[in-house]
């Protein structure tokens, strides 16, 4: 399943935003078990921005950083302790953009099991992984339907281990599903039966894609 799942993020064309964007990027990182799991974590509830809320570790581009991929792993570093040389790169996502305007890129990565990771006390209460399988069988709480300029968004919410991971963290997972597993998932539309949340807040437009970056 991994094997394939990095010979299609290979063959995957991410779509690029426009590089005047202000940048941040993640990892998303699968663990290696023998059943794989996704790691995130959740932002300690003292932070004024994004407070309590599930992310991948990964945060905004520092100007010393040579890519996105160097911002992905220093934050990934930073934030949990993963040291980059236990990551095995699969892949890139397509950009997406966040409430404020600002251009994430994520990346997937392998990492194994055991790992002595430990959350940043300033920025994180704590990480977590949850099955592989939840996701692939889109174990959905709802789906949240916001608007992006002229674009509705169906953005499916989870709930696992007291957790709740929706937006853009849920996001991105449509499109590794997609992508990465094959699975009729999109954020076009909701399946059949799932309990629609319209969320009030409405998203910036997507700007262009730059292919050009």
């Amino acid at each position: 399943m991994l094997e394939k799942l990095h010979e299609r993020l290979q063959a995957h064309r991410p779509r690029k935003l426009s590089p005047a964007l202000r940048q941040a990027a993640v990892l998303i990182p699968i663990v290696e078990h023998d059943e794989p799991t996704l790691l995130f974590t959740r932002r300690a509830a003292h932070l004024k921005q994004h407070g309590g809320q599930v992310a991948f570790p990964g945060g905004k581009r520092d100007p010393e950083d040579p890519d996105l991929l160097t911002t992905a792993l220093r934050e990934a570093q930073e934030e949990i302790a993963l040291s980059p040389r236990r990551v095995h790169l699969l892949g890139q996502l397509g950009d997406v953009i966040s409430l404020h305007g600002l251009r994430v890129t994520p990346f997937v990565g392998l990492i194994p099991p055991g790992l002595a990771l430990r959350p940043e006390p300033g920025e994180l209460d704590t990480i977590f992984e949850v099955p592989l399988s939840v996701f692939l069988e889109d174990r959905r709480n709802h789906t949240d339907v916001i608007i992006a300029g002229e674009r509705t968004l169906y953005v499916p919410s989870y709930e696992a281990q007291g957790h709740v991971i929706w937006g853009l963290s849920a996001m991105m997972l449509v499109e590794l599903l997609s992508v990465g597993f094959d699975m009729s998932i999109s954020l076009d539309h909701a399946p059949p039966g799932s309990p629609l949340n319209y969320r009030p807040e409405r998203r910036r437009a997507v700007p262009d894609i730059d292919t050009d970056t």
